[in-house]
């Protein structure tokens, strides 16, 4: 301690002194201040834990006329595994209408050959309404009027004929009148014949333009007839394929039976569940955790407040602590200058030149 005050002095000691108990006592605080961060965190993490087991989903087994629930937790009560189990006899109906429904998709599979025959005739459609469009209705008309005119001609010849014999047989065979002359456009006027043979070809003209009014409708009749096959064509493809979509229909409707028996046999597992949701209290939960957190960090202020820390510590900046320390000092000082003094001059007889007692120099 002599080295430590003759190199600073009385004040350099008490500052010294002063740091130390101001480093100690922040050591000393810090690690109160340490202990009560992990004491927090351990209150917090505690109170989460609890919040989160108050927030546990909890479902509840619940058993109705068509089935029962079944939920099965670990060891610690969390939910592992959940299933259901239909009523014995809805279970049965369920069966049958399983077993009915591999019927209905046996129908279903059948089908495509019971329609074959629809999907067989409807490109035949197709092929014939092709020919009936390939001629345009002028042509078609053209060829009405010439078969007509095919099936008249024989009954034309022998009518001709039959008139030209009773001319013949009356001597009125030569007799032509009612001849006229040129039209106002240049255009031959009538030929001079009898009366029977005017009648006659009259006839025929009238004949003429009424088969070519039946020839012009005939040609527009053939041309919707073969878009008509087309139209026919297509619903015999369309009626087969909606046969075989309706097919299935069987089959659906023993499969959507099956289904809502099923659903039925949910209902219980459906019921547990949401009474265990509306169970679990996710806002007493919060508050659990609210409250936790608020409680640790009070704590941590508390528990990080060291009295003994804080007491060094404002001893340390305590100015009438430093003026002690220097005047406790100062006596030692004086002798330890005393001894620099008057050492050289070996004014006690002690030792060779310069040397100062012993016991003085090991005590300073």
């Amino acid at each position: 301690m002599g080295g430590l005050v003759s190199a600073f002095g009385g004040a350099g000691a008490g500052s010294i002194i002063g740091g130390g108990l101001g480093l100690l006592g922040g050591v000393l605080g810090g690690r109160s201040a340490a202990s009560a961060g992990r004491a927090s965190a351990d209150a917090q993490l505690q109170a989460a834990q609890i919040a989160a087991e108050e927030a546990r989903f909890r479902p509840v087994g619940i058993t109705t006329r068509f089935g029962q629930s079944a939920f099965q937790t670990d060891d610690q009560g969390r939910v592992i595994g959940a299933g259901y189990e239909l009523s014995p006899e809805l279970r049965a109906y369920q069966d049958r209408l399983m077993g009915l429904t591999g019927m209905g998709l046996t129908q279903a599979e059948a089908a495509p050959g019971l329609y074959q025959p629809l999907m067989a005739a409807a490109p035949g459609l197709f092929g014939l309404a092709q020919g009936y469009l390939a001629e345009t209705p002028q042509q078609a008309a053209q060829q009405y009027m010439a078969r007509q005119q095919e099936l008249l001609a024989p009954g034309r010849e022998r009518q001709l004929a039959q008139i030209q014999n009773r001319l013949f047989q009356t001597g009125r065979e030569g007799l032509a009148v009612g001849a006229t002359g040129a039209r106002p456009s240049g255009a031959a006027g009538l030929g001079a014949a009898s009366p029977e043979m005017e009648a006659y070809y009259n006839a025929l003209a009238q004949q003429e333009a009424e088969l070519a009014a039946r020839a012009q409708q005939a040609g527009m009749e053939q041309t919707r007839f073969g878009a008509g096959l087309f139209g026919t064509g297509a619903e015999l493809l369309r009626g087969a394929y909606q046969g075989q979509i309706g097919a299935l229909a069987p089959f659906e409707a023993y499969l959507g039976q099956a289904q809502t028996l099923e659903g039925l046999g949910q209902q219980p597992l459906t019921l547990g569940i949401n009474i265990g949701a509306q169970g679990k209290s996710t806002g007493a939960a919060d508050a659990l955790l609210t409250g936790g957190v608020s409680a640790a960090k009070t704590l941590q202020a508390a528990n990080s407040f060291n009295p003994f820390a804080t007491a060094l510590a404002m001893a340390s900046r305590n100015p009438m602590l430093e003026r002690g320390v220097s005047a406790a000092f100062q006596p030692y000082i004086g002798a330890q200058q005393a001894i620099r003094q008057y050492g050289a001059e070996n004014v006690y007889g002690y030792g060779g030149e310069g040397m100062a007692p012993a016991a003085l120099t090991s005590f300073y």
